[in-house]
């Protein structure tokens, strides 16, 4: 099968080898879009648990690969299959300390979360206590706080927005049985002394109202001092596509002194808001130093033509 066929016409065999680049020819492009459709077929749980099982080993064999940025967004996919049979898998890359990039094992963490997988508390629990990276011990943080609420009993009397977004994310989103002013969400969202989980919970309330006033109260979050904080706003405006976000996203990717977890999402988020002052941005970014923002900025051209031309849904990572 040549590498550039229509991922939609492949085998579960023949998605693995697009994935993990078996001829190694394989566009990163049509990596991701075998990624995606792979993550498709292993959310399948009820339908055909076998082939699920299957399909998600097969994305965790892309775990060897070199590419940070195609094995953060497979981490992430693997926690939004909603399969458990994703979790040894991603525990062993949270534990790989010296074999896995931070952005990857962060990600790991998140989807562990993303799970609700409760036979992860005691690991992340450790990785949160004991973690040298900030960004690992905070997604552990969020993640075993997401764990705490699926199995709480709020989670089953809060009342929460029926979300535009499909995404399984790092917090829910506020109560709606508490009213809350946009002024009000920005305050939650930016105070230090807030926890974390909660201020997620405002961003993802703010993302779901997904007005301006809402984007732009979301783009204050930049200012914080928290890579893992700033990248997940990065990812929700390429959720929302709003582009009176493409401002503040444009400056967050043109700052080299910003994280390239950060950087990265921002290129992504602009591949998939696509207004035209995105383009010439993105091909210039497609040269940049760092890897993990080139391959972003590569990536989110490709996604910038599908945008155009209607025809393939991307599933980026957070």
């Amino acid at each position: 099968m040549s590498a550039e066929q229509d991922v939609d016409t492949a085998t579960l065999e023949q998605l693995r080898d697009i994935l993990i680049n078996k001829s190694g020819n394989v566009k990163l492009a049509n990596r991701f879009r075998a990624l995606f459709n792979l993550k498709c077929i292993g959310s399948e749980i009820d339908a055909d648990k076998e082939r699920a099982d299957t399909a998600v080993q097969y994305i965790g064999e892309c775990f060897k690969d070199s590419s940070e940025l195609l094995k953060h967004e497979v981490a992430y996919v693997l926690g939004q299959t909603k399969n458990l049979s994703s979790a040894p898998i991603l525990r062993n890359v949270l534990e790989d300390e010296q074999g896995q990039q931070v952005m990857v094992r962060h990600e790991a963490a998140e989807a562990l979360g993303a799970l609700g997988d409760k036979d992860s508390l005691a690991l992340l629990e450790s990785y949160f206590k004991n973690d040298p990276l900030i960004e690992i011990r905070q997604t552990c943080e969020l993640a075993i706080e997401r764990i705490h609420w699926e199995n709480s009993e709020k989670a089953k009397t809060e009342r929460l927005q029926d979300s535009l977004y499909s995404s399984i994310d790092p917090a829910p989103p506020l109560d709606l049985n508490t009213e809350y002013k946009i002024e009000k969400l920005q305050k939650i969202l930016n105070d230090q002394a807030t926890p974390l989980f909660e201020r997620y919970r405002a961003m993802f309330r703010l993302r779901d109202i997904g007005t301006d006033e809402a984007c732009l109260a979301l783009a204050s979050g930049f200012a914080d001092e928290s890579a893992l904080f700033k990248h997940e706003i990065a990812y929700v405006f390429g959720q929302i596509c709003n582009p009176v976000t493409v401002p503040s996203l444009i400056n967050v990717l043109k700052d080299t002194t910003e994280a390239p977890m950060v950087r990265h999402e921002a290129a992504e988020a602009l591949g998939s808001i696509a207004t035209d002052e995105v383009l010439p941005i993105l091909k210039d970014f497609a040269k940049d130093s760092d890897e993990v923002v080139r391959d972003s900025a590569i990536v989110a051209l490709d996604m910038y033509e599908y945008e155009n031309s209607g025809e393939l849904e991307y599933a980026t990572a957070a």
